[in-house]
C-alpha cells in the first residue's frame, strides 16, 4: 500500500509542478499568486507518508526521500510565502532549493522505478515533462 502512496504523491507532484510552469510560461502569474499555496498542500500527506507502516527493507529509503521532499516544501514555503524573498536571484538561496528540488524528483523517480518498471516510465516521463516546461518558463 505505501509503495502506491509514495507513487500518487510522486505524480500530484510531478502534475503541479508542471502546471505552476505552464502558468508561469503563459504570463499567468496571478494565478500562481492567488493559488500557488495549494502545491504547498502537499506537506499533508508527505508528513502522514512518514508515519505509515512501510516494508521493512525500504523503510528508511523512503523515509529519506519523504523527508527530502518535506524539506524542498518547507523551503519552498519559507522562502515564497513566509519572507518573499527573491531567492531564485540569489544564488547562495537558491542552490539548496534546487538540490533539493532535484533529489526529491530524482527520489520519486528511483523508487518507483525499483518497484515497477510501469510506474517508473510513468514518474520519469512525468519529470521529463516538468524539466522541459520548467526550462522553458525560466
Amino acid at each position: 500500500m505505501f509503495i502506491y502512496y509514495f507513487f500518487v504523491i510522486g505524480i500530484v507532484n510531478n502534475v503541479l509542478l508542471t502546471i505552476i510552469f505552464l502558468l508561469r510560461e503563459t504570463n499567468s502569474l496571478l494565478i500562481l499568486d492567488k493559488y500557488g499555496w495549494v502545491y504547498l498542500l502537499l506537506i499533508i500527506p508527505t508528513v502522514y507518508g512518514l508515519f505509515l507502516k512501510k516494508p521493512k527493507e525500504d523503510a528508511k529509503r523512503y523515509s529519506i526521500f519523504l523527508l527530502i521532499f518535506l524539506a524542498f516544501l518547507i523551503i519552498e514555503a519559507v522562502y515564497d510565502y513566509i519572507l518573499n524573498v527573491p531567492f531564485r536571484e540569489n544564488w547562495i538561496l537558491l542552490s539548496p532549493y534546487l538540490v533539493l528540488y532535484f533529489a526529491s524528483n530524482y527520489g520519486f523517480a528511483a523508487m518507483t522505478w525499483k518497484t515497477s518498471q510501469k510506474r517508473g516510465i510513468v514518474m520519469m516521463s512525468l519529470f521529463v515533462i516538468q524539466i522541459i516546461v520548467n526550462i522553458l518558463s525560466h
